[in-house]
């Protein structure tokens, strides 16, 4: 069957060049005679993989070299409890921004490490709007300051990077990382999964400052401790070969594809034209404030539960899926992400356009 839009926020679309060419490589990678699912990890072939990620990633998103690159396991939201076990040492203290539902989970998380303050939150306003900060909101003696600068769910993203001072800024870019440039400098830890905009579910990665490195807290489990994964280039233990593989394909075919400055433009077109619809009409409401709408993960209703869920059922049959929104909002979600190609979103505002008509 021919392939389908795929709009889910996670796992989600990956490049098809990127797929051809593991298809090839999946049974002998390059006259291996195995695939790299079947590598050991401590191989001079895994080895030249596993570099050449490492380092097409620091060129794609233009890493300072005072900071480390990690290709973890567990998903981002494992490291809700890592960031605090290797950050809040030096003095106990934390501040959460509150945005959605993964930063809330992130802050409940870190409570059980240190004295977490919350200062601010987007929950009153049903996370439709980024709250606003200013330095002088952070505490001067916070260990770090944590955000997740794009909310999946809700559709929302950070139109500005927290001023924190001297306080070390901590990201989950989950479901943004790779779509625009982003100046890593500004962050003491970058984090994200890697379902969304970068390979298959199973890695993570963490890009650490080197001076943030070494002062976990004692019961620190070996596993998230990013010094020790550090020493060991993320090989303590068998790391997620094969979406590391794909990984390192994706960062290539974004660096042949004109980097993350090419790949903002598209997705800025991309985003465009759904909002632009969203805002030219009244049957369907973008829940998102126009000041902080989600390149990545856009969010509307129609506001008649049945029709959401018809409109749902309607779209798949058009090769349009997964389109409903996540189960605490309800609602449609549509994730364009680095894959989704423009036709899917033009297909996307196409079929709006008919079942607006339609169930007017």
């Amino acid at each position: 069957m021919a392939r389908v839009y795929n709009f889910s926020a996670g796992p989600s679309m990956l490049p098809l060049p990127v797929l051809e060419q593991a298809a090839r490589e999946m049974t002998d990678y390059q006259g291996s005679g195995m695939s790299v699912m079947e590598m050991s990890h401590r191989s001079k072939q895994y080895d030249a993989i596993i570099t050449a990620a490492f380092a097409s990633l620091r060129e794609l998103m233009q890493i300072p070299d005072n900071y480390k690159i990690l290709f973890l396991q567990g998903g981002a939201s494992t490291q809700f409890a890592a960031v605090p076990l290797n950050l809040i040492g030096k003095t106990g203290k934390a501040d959460y921004i509150v945005s959605g539902q993964f930063s809330k989970k992130a802050y409940k998380e870190a409570q059980k490490y240190g004295d977490i303050r919350l200062v601010a939150s987007g929950e009153d306003n049903g996370f439709s709007k980024i709250p606003e900060v200013k330095r002088g909101d952070f505490s001067a003696d916070a260990s770090y300051a944590h955000i997740c600068f794009n909310n999946t769910i809700f559709g929302t993203k950070y139109p500005y990077i927290p001023d924190t001072g001297d306080v070390p800024l901590v990201a989950d870019l989950s479901s943004c990382i790779l779509s625009e440039p982003v100046d890593v400098s500004k962050f003491g830890v970058i984090y994200a999964g890697a379902q969304k905009n970068m390979a298959p579910a199973g890695l993570t990665v963490v890009i650490v400052r080197e001076d943030l490195l070494g002062a976990s807290l004692p019961c620190t489990p070996v596993m998230l401790d990013y010094q020790t994964m550090a020493d060991n280039n993320s090989m303590y233990n068998t790391p997620p070969c094969y979406a590391i593989y794909i990984a390192g394909l994706v960062f290539d075919w974004l660096l042949s594809t004109g980097g993350l400055s090419a790949r903002k433009a598209i997705n800025e077109k991309k985003a465009a034209l759904l909002y632009d619809y969203l805002d030219s009409q009244s049957f369907y409401k973008a829940k998102a404030d126009k000041s902080c709408r989600s390149m990545m993960n856009v969010t509307f209703v129609t506001g008649d539960e049945e029709k959401d869920k018809l409109f749902c059922a309607e779209a798949a049959k058009e090769g349009l899926l997964s389109l409903k929104g996540h189960r605490s909002v309800g609602g449609m979600r549509a994730s364009i992400y680095n894959a989704m190609p423009i036709e899917g979103v033009e297909k996307l505002v196409d079929f709006m356009q008919k079942f607006a008509k339609e169930n007017a």
